[in-house]
């Protein structure tokens, strides 16, 4: 299974799951289904984040020309460079949303 195809799966089990929060009676089995749904969508930003640090480690070989061995050294340079560009934009999101 290929990573959109995953992505769209887990998407439409956090609307399955969100949808049977609204619509069951039993509180215990809502609470249970948007717990359910918030673990999906934690599980879908890991996801997201994977492929973002994938796509910004392989700039990053590309950039210094392709050396061998040091693959772990570009996928942490891109976690860390996600990581401040997200603590950058978090100012700026928490203003813009008032």
């Amino acid at each position: 299974m290929s990573a959109v195809d995953e992505q769209k799966k887990i998407e439409h089990q956090i609307e399955f799951a969100t949808r049977a929060a609204a619509l069951v009676k039993d509180e215990t089995t809502g609470q249970r289904f948007r717990s359910f749904a918030e673990e999906l969508r934690r599980k879908l930003r890991r996801m997201m984040r994977r492929g973002q640090v994938r796509a910004r480690a392989y700039e990053l070989w590309e950039q210094a020309g392709r050396p061998t061995g040091r693959d772990l050294d570009f996928w942490l340079d891109a976690e860390r460079q996600l990581e401040e560009e997200r603590e950058e934009r978090k100012p700026s999101e928490a203003s813009s949303k008032r």
